[in-house]
């Protein structure tokens, strides 16, 4: 008798978890915003790439931006940090990747650097900059536009992001962590570094964040967070 084969077992899911912080954490101040993401799961523990990102900020909350310039995607992937002038630099960071070398699973570190990009159309574009050396020397680039968003939301970050190669007949890399913060480091003496600008009040239930991720292999998660009011 025909006994038919077993499906294949679907791929094991990858869930992300997010995480945001204001520093200081006082209504109306201008702040250095922190956004951190974890993702994890996967098959064998290795979380699914990402390929596109949605971030929901509150309402009310505000880039304070009136000197910085902008600079251009083709600008970072020819030059890199130094192609740009310093004035439209508004923030930094890391990532952790996981990259596919031969048969193994090795970790890649990369340096995160965030423009001021140019806007498209009505719309303010964020540039974000990750650089990685070892084992493998990338350079990513992924252009973040801001839109308005729905209540309790005012802003949506949407962007698409790129492979990231490994070796040739191997996976593409899986993002494992990323954490920037915008604003926090002066450019200048005096100058107030903090580019970010906290609504007067705050919400019942604290300020908050929400991020929806979709991945190579076609899943998507949703992950949630809430600053709670000062």
């Amino acid at each position: 008798m025909f006994v038919p084969a077993p499906p294949p077992p679907l791929p094991e899911a990858t869930t992300a978890a997010i995480h945001a912080s204001f520093s200081p954490d006082r209504l109306g101040a201008k702040a250095a915003f922190t956004f951190a993401v974890h993702f994890d799961g996967g098959v064998l523990d290795v979380p699914s790439p990402v390929r596109r990102a949605v971030v929901h900020f509150p309402a009310g909350l505000a880039l304070d931006v009136p000197k910085l310039e902008s600079c251009s995607k083709a600008r970072l992937q020819a030059r890199g940090p130094r192609g740009c002038p310093a004035q439209s630099v508004i923030g930094t960071g890391h990532a952790l990747a996981d990259v596919h070398v031969g048969s193994s699973v090795e970790s890649e570190e990369a340096a995160i650097s965030v423009f001021v990009g140019p806007p498209q159309g009505s719309n303010p574009t964020i540039e974000i900059l990750g650089m990685g050396y070892s084992p493998l020397e990338e350079r990513v680039v992924i252009t973040a536009t801001a839109l308005p968003d729905n209540p309790p939301y005012g802003e949506k970050l949407v962007m698409s992001v790129p492979a990231i190669p490994t070796i040739p007949l191997e996976p593409n890399a899986s993002e494992v962590s990323f954490t920037v913060t915008v604003g926090g480091k002066a450019a200048k003496r005096h100058h107030n570094p903090n580019t970010v600008l906290l609504p007067t009040s705050c919400p019942t239930g604290g300020f908050p964040f929400a991020a929806e991720f979709t991945y190579e292999n076609g899943s998507t998660t949703t992950s949630t967070a809430t600053v709670p009011c000062p």
